[in-house]
Parts: C-alpha cells; structure tokens; sequence
C-alpha cells in the first residue's frame, strides 16, 4: 500500500501544533469505563438517545431503565433522531453528539437533516437541528441524510461531520462538511467524502485512526447489505483503497458499524446491527482487518439499534451514574489514585480559608522534556472529587521573562487588610517568580520579574527550581524554600513577593537531597521533606528531617525513607511531595507522584514526564517520627 509522504507529514505537523493547547479532561491511563450511545427501535418512542456503560467493554447496563436521556421532540426537527455518534473533543472535556433527525414511520426517504449538540459533561447538551434544503443550495432532489459522525482533521485543524446522502434516484453518498467553532452549524458546504469505484450506495461510514492511517467501514447499501472498508492516509483527498471483502462475521444483513479501541489495549471491537435477526454483533481484531467474534462474551440488558461507543474515565462514570442511576450489577472497584484524571506532577496542596476548599496546584505533565507552558489547579471539598479549575497561569501569554518550563509551583494564603490573598511562587525557564491573585483559581498576575534568578553563596550547581512557601506558626514570618542540587532558604518582606536577601541560607541536608523540599510544622517540630534521586528514575523517593527553626540546621533521623516505590504494586518514582494537616485536626495527608500506572515502568526516561498525582495518609508515632508511607492505588 503506497501513501503520500507529503499528506502524511502534514497531518502529522498539524496533529503537533494543536496538541500544543491546554491540556483538560482524563488522558488514557484514566479511562475506566464505556458510554454506549445508541436508539433503540422503529417506533417514534424509540427513536431517541439512550446510554448504557461498562467498566469491561464486555458487560453494558442501560441507565436511566433504557429510557430516553434526551427528549427527541425537543432537539429535532422530525420528533425523532437515531444512530447517536459521540466523540470526546481534542481538548478532552468536550463532547460532540450527532443525530440522524428521522422518524421512520414517515418513511426512509423522509428526513433532510441531521442534529448537532455540544456538552461538556455529557448530561446537559446544547442542540441544533440543521435542515439541508434550507440550508444549502443546490438541494432539491435530496431524499434523506443518514448517520452523521464526527472525527477531527487534524490536517485541517477542525471537525468534520461526515454522513450519507441520496439525491433523486442516484446511489447514497458519504458527504463531509467542517463544523463551526460552536458546533452548531457548518462552516463548509458539502463535498463527497467517499464513493465506492463500482459508483454503488454506501451508508452508515465509521472512521477510526490507527498510526496516520483512517480506515472507513461502511455498509454497502442495497447490493451486499454488509460492512466493507476502505483506507486512506489524507481524509480529503479522495485517494481511498478499497479492501476486498467483508468484514462482518456473519451471513445476515447487517449495518451501523462502529469500532473503538479497549481501553489500555491495542485491541479493536467492530460493533454492527443485525438488523433482520434483531441483535447486535460484536468481533475483536488486533489490525482491522481480520476480525473474530466474541458475541458469547458480550452481555447486555437492553436491544441496542445503530450507535456508539466511547471511553470513560471513573470521574465521567460517576457523574452520569450519580444523574441516572448506578446498575446493580456493574462493578465500580474504583481505585483511589491517581486523584486527578490526567499527567500532573510535583502537586502542591492548600486548604483555603476563603472558600471552605482543597486545592491542588500541579505541574501540567505529558510534554516532551517537561516542556509545559502552563499551570492549572483543581478543588475539592471532600479530598475526592476534584474539579478541573483550568489554566490559573500561562506563561507565553503572562510571563515573558520565562515562557517556557512551567514546574513546580507552591502557594500560600495570607490575610492582607482583612481579606485573604494568594501567593503562587512557581518555576519558569529555571527560575523562581511570583504571581497574586485575590482568590485561589485566579486570575494571577505575575510579578513582572523572577524572585529567584542567582545561586545562594558558595553554590556552584544545581538549579533555581522547586520553590516551598512555608508561614511560621510561631514567628508569623514566611519563608521561601528553593533548589535543585542544593537547599537554600530566605525570609520572605511582608509583602510576599521580594525577600530579605540578607537571610539566605544554605541548608543542604545530606547527600540524599536532590530536590522538591516542602517543610510543615506540628508539636514544636520543623519537619523538611525532600526528593532523593531523578524524577526519571524508579527510585525517586521521599526522606525527611526536623529541626528546630524554619531555617535550620536540619537534623537526620535514623530510617528517614518515608515514600519509596512498590514493585509488588506496579508503583515506581514517587516523590516531590507536599503535605496537608485537615484544619483543627491532627489528620495529615501526603500528595505526591508517580509514574503513570500501569505504563510507565516501560516508558523509559519518558516516565519522568508522564507523572500522575496521589494522595495517602501520614502518620506520625509517639515520639513525633513520619512513619513509612503505603503508596496505594
């Protein structure tokens, strides 16, 4: 099979500069579930959008007691919609839902739209039914517009919709337009995606990537009624290689293909309608092209017609479980780490006092060489469910003296004229600057310069990176923690955003210390915390030691290792910690990373930029020793 080199390049260029952007809802190591979108029959009451999940891609329950999760009437044009398409945006937190808007009681050739909606938290849906005869020109034999889907081209840099259309008494033709920016109309006219050589119909087109190629299934209408599939490297250039044969398993008609990938597999599953026999089969493939059934491993309680299936993360599960009812019977073992669906690293915590709530402020993960530009926080108020607060701080946009390295903030809350205020001190080009805000999720404003740009006296190596803010209980000063190779620490001005320059020290403890000090203070003890060894490395751990003053000198207590991996439990690198006393209580927590689980461990250096964020409790005993941490899933 031959492929333009130069199509392939773009859209691989093109794929690049957008995955450049924000980085927001779970990435694939979070994917825990399955959402099932589909309609379920020829009446007008079912011709509506149900869903269903699984935590196995084997086992779907219906939610909601198979009934309707929107009102048809009120989204269409006809009173009804079939062959739901869902696809999770490139942003990872936006939804786009697709519908055929259609009642079959007024006849196949009755419908001339399609349905457009938008959510980002796949329960409230904004909506717009399009009519393409009002719409576009040159429409007037159209007979009907069949099932729409979404994917996005990359080489253009939009979302297509794609679909099937019959004008006068030629063949059904897959058509493509690009959407608009809201999604709620298209920005192009319709151009013809796919047509088979032998100038034949074809409907119901399913388009999945696999490493820059697309394969297209699609029923061949009227002459076959079965799925077959064409492949190509470019979407729009027409240049399509038919494969020969069948890809359905079975000799009954059938139609509405779709296929997803497993979660953290590279297993495929086509999912197709047989219509005639009243049931939907499902076949596995490892490369697309051969396929095996597994009908005997799929269980379901409901009769799905033509629609989707996406993945889900525990969070996304949750939320639609806690709107439409949980199934008796599906499992929901969730686990407890990672705490935030996505790549995070080097968390800090605080408990704001303004709002009554937790927040974490990560280093966005997953760029090459850590080569994030851009900080984001998340909140909670019970230390479970944490909400995505966005970007609080970008800094190509807001920080021209260090555009680049976003890593390792640390925050502190300060009362100022009777109101509280935030002090975000973070890592930016291997330097330490400051920003402030009147609230914890921003907007912060960045000081204008670094705070920290030189080497503590007699340093010679190491970086100016991984700040800790720490307020003394007893004094009511703050302090400033910084280093990579070394341990430096100044006395904060009051006005929390210039030191006393005259107060660096040096208070390296030991050998040990590589980096990401953070420093607490309980029963008249000063307790520093720090990372051994590479963020890179399956060894990167947790030590600790207490002193007497924030400034030191630290001591060593014997068996300081606190936070180290666990091989027997798939846990390797964690380290660069923070740690959280829950107000007027003697309960504390450490928030840390570690590699992506269960990928990491086999990623190479590249686990040391594909970090997740967790939590687990610390103890202390009855002479004020940390305990050994259980870093648990």
């Amino acid at each position: 099979m031959r492929f333009t080199v130069i199509a392939f390049l773009l859209m691989n260029f093109a794929a690049s500069a957008y995955a450049q952007g924000y980085r927001q809802g779970p990435s694939e190591k979070d994917f825990a579930g399955y959402l099932f979108a589909y309609f379920k029959g020829n009446a007008v009451a079912d011709e509506a959008v149900c869903f269903a999940i699984s935590t196995d891609g084997y086992t779907y329950r219906a939610l909601n007691g198979n009934r309707p999760v929107l009102d048809s009437k009120s989204i269409s044009k006809t009173g009804g919609v079939r062959d739901p398409h869902i696809l999770r945006a490139e942003d990872g937190k936006t939804f786009y839902m697709v519908l055929t808007d259609m009642t079959s009681s007024k006849g196949w050739d009755s419908n001339r739209g399609m349905v457009l909606l938008k959510s980002q938290d796949l329960l409230h849906w904004s909506h717009q039914a399009i009519d393409f005869q009002q719409r576009f020109t040159g429409q007037e034999d159209l007979k009907r517009v069949w099932a729409p889907q979404t994917i996005f081209d990359a080489a253009a840099g939009k979302y297509m919709i794609y679909w099937s259309m019959q004008h006068g008494n030629g063949p059904d033709i897959i058509y493509y337009a690009y959407a608009n920016k809201d999604f709620t109309d298209f920005e192009t006219d319709p151009k013809v995606l796919f047509m088979p050589k032998n100038g034949k119909s074809c409907i119901d087109g399913d388009i999945i990537e696999k490493n820059g190629i697309f394969y297209l299934f699609y029923k061949t209408e009227g002459h076959g009624n079965g799925i077959k599939l064409a492949m190509t490297d470019s979407l729009t250039s027409g240049k399509w290689i038919e494969q020969p044969g069948y890809k359905q398993q079975t000799r009954d008609a059938v139609e509405g293909s779709s296929v997803f990938r497993r979660n953290q597999s590279d297993q495929y599953i086509l999912m197709y309608d047989v219509y005639g026999r009243g049931k939907y089969q499902f076949c596995t493939s490892d490369d697309l092209d051969r396929f095996k059934v597994i009908d005997q491993e799929i269980d379901m309680d409901f009769h799905p017609r033509h629609g989707t299936i996406i993945p889900l993360s525990r969070a996304e599960l949750i939320r639609l479980t806690a709107k439409w009812g949980k199934p008796k019977d599906i499992p929901f073992a969730f686990k407890k780490n990672p705490i935030l669906d996505g790549y995070y690293a080097d968390p800090d915590i605080l408990y704001a006092n303004k709002t009554k709530r937790y927040y974490i402020y990560p280093t966005s993960d997953g760029f090459d060489g850590w080569g994030g530009f851009y900080f984001k926080t998340f909140s909670s108020a019970d230390l479970i469910h944490w909400k995505d607060e966005g970007v609080i701080l970008d800094l190509k946009k807001e920080v021209p003296w260090g555009p680049r390295h976003a890593w390792a903030p640390t925050i502190t809350e300060k009362k100022v004229k009777g109101d509280y205020t935030y002090y975000y001190y973070f890592t930016a080009a291997q330097k330490i600057g400051v920003a402030v805000a009147d609230q914890p999720t921003g907007p912060f404003k960045d000081s204008g310069r670094p705070l920290i740009d030189f080497k503590p006296p007699g340093v010679s190596g190491g970086q100016e990176i991984d700040p800790a803010v720490f307020n003394d209980p007893r004094s009511g000063k703050s302090y400033l923690y910084w280093g990579n190779g070394y341990l430096a620490v100044a006395e904060l001005n009051t006005d929390m955003v210039s030191i006393k320059k005259n107060t660096i020290k040096v208070l390296t403890p030991d050998k040990t210390f590589r980096e990401g000090v953070y420093v607490i203070f309980r029963n008249g003890i000063y307790y520093f915390l720090w990372s051994e060894d590479d963020t890179r490395s399956e060894n990167y751990r947790v030590r600790y030691g207490t002193s007497t003053s924030p400034d030191g000198p630290i001591q060593i207590p014997e068996n300081n290792l606190i936070l180290q991996k666990d091989p027997a439990k798939g846990i390797y690198g964690t380290g660069h910690n923070s740690v959280l006393q829950v107000p007027g209580t003697d309960e504390w927590y450490i928030v840390y990373h570690r590699f992506s689980y269960p990928n990491g461990i086999r990623m190479g250096d590249a686990a040391g930029f594909h970090r997740e964020v967790c939590m687990d409790r610390l103890y202390f005993d009855a002479n004020g020793r940390i305990l050994p941490v259980i870093p648990t899933h």
